[in-house]
């Protein structure tokens, strides 16, 4: 507990300090009209008891009722400021989670048990109701009732110790009966969230725009509907289980208050008949009695609430300190060249969990300048091959060396500098055309995007576009948004690795959305896009590879042909007659398309 009650603090001290003294003006102000509550009604009886004068009485009335405006407004207006310092102080949390989410190490964003640690830290930092901003709440609360406890406590030390025992007893034995229910909340805790993720994911794809067509075409509407229904179903019988418990706790608290208000009317009537206890001592006593059992109440519950926050709060700080496969910080220098080569040496790689190598004991050189094809068919470990020299994952056995240098002793994300890369999965964000090229906002070189674009053919698509470089792509965020095609879009991505002008480019599958005259197109201006570069292109379409240096055919994890396309025909092996199969669907006569 004391970690995450130092983490929030050092959270509030650098990011919004104002907090911290609005908290503390928020207790003191807090306890201040408790006081004034708990006097006003004595005092101003103890006025009539002793038949002061009428001014007298008036004073005490107007000045209590006066304190009691003043405090309750001065409250009133911290509250409502606090509300927003807790949010911001909540806000950089939600960044620090998205700061470790955007750099933590790749294979961490495929792990199952890391992604579920994600989703933990970020639900619990969801909404103000959530541990991340409402432990604020809870902690003020708490301070509250220790220093509410600390004054009743002072005020009803003159009267009999076993009452005020009775008082505690049974105060504690309410919040006893109250904490079954926040133990049942904990341990239904992940079923709760299991099923609130599933609703709304399921909410999420029923308004997904690119699940509409699927959902039309297949159907699909009613078999969402019927397990949104049942998902809900659940959740109501869930609930229903809580509010019965709730139910026969909270009858069991209203016992227990009967006896306490019993026990303190019965010894304070005992005082006023066997001593003479003023009737304004009267009503200060039984008020102190009663706020007193309501403070010993209030420790209890938010002490547990506290450490059930506390809880929540490891959990973001479980994720937030997540250790680094990768080196991100320090490491040796990444060597500046004119040119890089990059070696495998008996490299084997096998993915977490996996029960079988992907890539098996290889060995490999990339020379500097040098345009290398890999192909191969489906599962051969093509782009397992393309994530080990960029970097993504470490081999679970031998090395990956950049001009010599294992990749391992770099400042990871130095290393990714180096790396241009166009990927089979498309990462696209709401931004302006210019903005996806330059994948900035300030600073950009509208020059260089003009190129870009024009060396990834995307000079024609623009001058259609309403605003040009300026036209917003994706509808997500803009509603004068353009949606791009899939063949522009991976053209765009093309000319995003262009502007980045890393000396290593990598070329997962960059022609696979594109016709075949615009793959043409690609082609011919490859060695003007890979000058100067050490670059890997992958394909399937092995009509692709005869623009490169050389050619990789991977089979089973492990480098079975390699060669020029004219050495691999002429070879006649498994290359050779992959080519022709898929040849066959270009020549005349071919009865279908080219074989994936």
């Amino acid at each position: 507990m004391g970690a995450c009650l130092a983490f929030m603090m050092r959270m509030a001290w650098r990011n919004c300090r104002m907090l911290l003294v609005l908290a503390a003006l928020y207790i003191a102000l807090t306890v201040s009209t408790s006081m004034a509550q708990l006097f006003i009604a004595p005092v101003v009886l103890d006025r009539v008891e002793t038949h002061a004068p009428l001014s007298a009485l008036l004073y005490a009335i107007g000045g209590f009722s006066l304190a009691l405006l003043l405090l309750q407004a001065a409250t009133g207006y911290v509250k409502q400021n606090m509300f927003h310092t807790r949010f911001e102080v909540r806000s950089a949390i939600i960044c620090e989670i998205n700061r470790k989410a955007f750099a933590t190490s790749y294979p961490n964003t495929h792990d199952a048990a890391v992604l579920r640690m994600l989703d933990d830290a970020l639900e619990h930092c969801s909404d103000n109701s959530r541990p991340a901003e409402h432990i604020w709440l809870t902690l003020g609360e708490l301070m509250i009732a220790v220093l509410g406890f600390a004054l009743y406590m002072a005020v009803l030390s003159g009267l009999s110790l076993p009452v005020i025992l009775i008082v505690c007893l049974t105060a504690a034995l309410s919040v006893m009966a109250g904490r079954r229910v926040q133990a049942w909340d904990v341990r239904h805790e992940e079923e709760r969230s299991a099923i609130n993720k599933l609703t709304y994911y399921i909410a999420a794809k029923a308004e997904d725009r690119k699940a509409a067509k699927d959902i039309r075409i297949f159907g699909l509407g009613p078999w969402l509907q019927d397990i949104h229904r049942a998902a809900c179903g659940t959740a109501e019988a869930l609930i229903a289980r809580r509010e019965r418990l709730y139910a026969m706790t909270c009858a069991a608290d209203a016992l227990l208050l009967v006896a306490r208000n019993a026990v303190a009317y019965a010894y304070l009537i005992h005082l006023m008949l066997q001593r003479g206890l003023p009737a304004s001592q009267f009503v200060l006593y039984f008020t102190a009695f009663t706020g007193f059992s309501q403070w010993v109440t209030q420790i209890m519950n938010q002490g547990l609430e506290l450490r059930r926050e506390c809880i929540g709060i490891s959990r973001i700080l479980q994720y937030i300190r997540l250790p680094e496969s990768f080196r991100f910080e320090g490491g040796v220098p990444v060597p500046e060249a004119d040119g890089y080569e990059l070696r495998m040496e008996n490299v084997t790689f096998r993915y977490p969990g996996a029960d079988r190598n992907i890539i098996k004991n290889m060995n490999l050189t990339l020379h500097p300048g040098e345009k290398v094809a890999i192909v191969g068919l489906n599962g051969a470990g093509k782009t397992t091959l393309v994530r080990l020299l960029c970097g993504f994952y470490d081999p679970t056995a031998g090395r990956v060396l950049l001009n010599g240098q294992d990749i391992r002793t770099f400042n990871r994300q130095e290393y990714y500098a180096l790396i241009s890369a166009v990927f089979q999965e498309v990462s696209q964000l709401d931004l302006t055309m210019a903005e996806q090229v330059a994948q900035r906002i300030e600073g950009i070189d509208m020059d260089r995007v003009r190129t870009c674009i024009e060396k990834a053919g995307l000079t024609s698509c623009v001058q259609k576009l309403p605003q040009g470089l300026d036209t917003h792509i994706g509808k997500q965020v803009y509603l004068d948004g353009v949606e791009l095609s899939g063949g522009e879009m991976q053209r765009l991505m093309l000319a995003r690795a262009l502007y980045k002008d890393g000396a290593i480019l990598m070329l997962d599958e960059p022609t696979a959305a594109l016709d075949p005259l615009a793959e043409h197109d690609i082609y011919m201006k490859y060695s003007e896009m890979t000058a100067g570069r050490t670059s890997v292109f992958i394909s399937h379409r092995l009509a692709s590879t005869r623009f490169c240096d050389r050619i990789l055919f991977l089979k089973d994890g492990v480098i079975a042909e390699e060669g020029t396309h004219e050495q691999l025909i002429a070879r006649g092996g498994e290359y050779a007659k992959l080519f022709d199969v898929q040849a066959h669907y270009y020549r005349e006569g071919g009865n279908g398309h080219e074989q994936q």
